[in-house]
């Protein structure tokens, strides 16, 4: 039974979209539509009564025609909720009313326009049907049978047609706004991915500090007060920039689209000299060159990555070698790139408790990230047994 539904009327089966346009109040604009299409009806039931009384139809036929062509243009108004069962109605009735061509024109354009084409296929031959006897109930000498069956025809047939070019252009319109949601949706998606890899570059940086003081507590058992004192202080400082950095995360992450609040500045080439002095009060040797004469000079972008680089380059050679002394040098110049290396050796000895544990995330996302900037990236053992992480970003001239 249920393969076959779709054969039977909606005005005995009902459909949910049907249900839930009956639900919905009419719009400002679904209301013109509606009222258009009932002074349509009216207008065309008006003009086939004063043929009539021209032609000299008896006046109990055009009685009978006022009254059902009145109940047809009334019935307009159920198009929305009810339109196949208000096609097949009027159908009925079309087969030897003249005054209910009209309305059953309306009918099957809104059966077009809001259901299916099976829907609209099924309309359409019963309106055509139902010309046949309708020629043969109220012939006229002026068209004859064939040609009220042609002109009735050729009237549904485009109402037909047009109706469901209007369903075409909606549906294209909904496929438009739906590809524009996505695209926005993808953006966004983009934006909490960017966000997320600037979550773990300052969040590996931040923590791996902390666990470099903690490590030095616990390996230096016999450290004076004061030095105690000043690495319980910095693991403090390294907690509370940690914590600040995870709320700017997810406050952004929390943000709706529509609250346009500017983040947070992010850090350059500029910023760098810093990042390394942070590092180096956490007891890392680094031995650093900056190549560049005006680091101040080069695009946001380019030393927002490179920023990004050094620090999880250095959190990862404080993971893996944190006794090591670790050489990064950062040289280039307009037209010709940025080129950043780090060097340390692939593990050493190292303090108790002092190694981070990682998920091998990081170098991926620096990848990734030099992948969209447009550079080149590499990982690799050098000839000195070193662990070499160098990256080539471009620097437009």
């Amino acid at each position: 039974m249920t393969e076959y539904r779709w054969l039977l009327p909606s005005v005995l089966i009902g459909t949910a979209e049907e249900a839930r346009q009956g639900r919905r109040s009419r719009s400002a604009r679904d209301w013109a539509a509606d009222g258009g299409m009932f002074l349509l009806s009216c207008a065309s039931a008006a003009m086939f009564v004063l043929m009539m009384q021209a032609d000299g139809v008896p006046q109990p036929l055009i009685v009978l025609e006022v009254v059902v062509g009145t109940g047809a243009c009334a019935a307009v108004w159920l198009r929305r909720r009810w339109p196949v069962g208000l096609t097949l109605m009027l159908c009925v009735l079309s087969t030897f009313s003249l005054l209910v061509s009209g309305p059953t024109l309306v009918a099957v354009f809104t059966v077009a326009v809001h259901r299916p084409f099976r829907y609209a296929a099924m309309a359409g031959g019963l309106a055509l049907v139902s010309t046949l006897p309708y020629a043969t109930l109220r012939p006229d000498p002026a068209f004859g049978f064939w040609g009220i069956v042609i002109v009735g025809s050729a009237l549904y047939l485009a109402m037909i047609a047009w109706g469901m070019f209007v369903r075409a252009q909606r549906q294209l319109v909904l496929s438009l706004r739906d590809r524009a949601g996505e695209a926005a949706r993808d953006a966004r998606r983009l934006e909490r991915e960017r966000i997320a890899r600037e979550m773990h570059d300052v969040l590996a940086h931040r923590l791996s500090l902390l666990s470099l003081h903690a490590g030095a507590l616990a390996f230096r058992a016999d450290l004076p007060r004061e030095e105690v004192a000043k690495v319980a202080g910095s693991i403090r400082t390294a907690a509370h920039q940690a914590l600040e950095d995870l709320r700017e995360v997810i406050g952004v992450l929390r943000r709706d689209e529509e609250d346009a609040v500017p983040g947070p500045p992010q850090p350059t080439l500029a910023d760098l000299p810093g990042l390394v002095e942070e590092s180096r009060r956490a007891g890392m040797d680094i031995d650093f060159r900056l190549g560049p004469a005006d680091a101040a000079a080069a695009p946001d972008g380019l030393g927002r990555t490179v920023y990004r680089l050094a620090q999880e380059g250095l959190t990862n050679a404080r993971k893996h070698a944190p006794d090591a002394r670790v050489r990064l040098t950062v040289d280039g110049s307009p037209g010709d790139g940025l080129t950043l290396e780090i060097r340390n050796p692939v593990r050493t000895a190292g303090r108790p408790g002092a190694v981070v544990p990682g998920g091998g995330n990081g170098l991926i996302g620096l990848a990734e990230r030099v992948g969209l900037a447009g550079g080149r990236f590499e990982q690799l053992i050098g000839a000195d047994g070193d662990f070499v992480l160098r990256a080539w970003l471009p620097w437009p001239a």
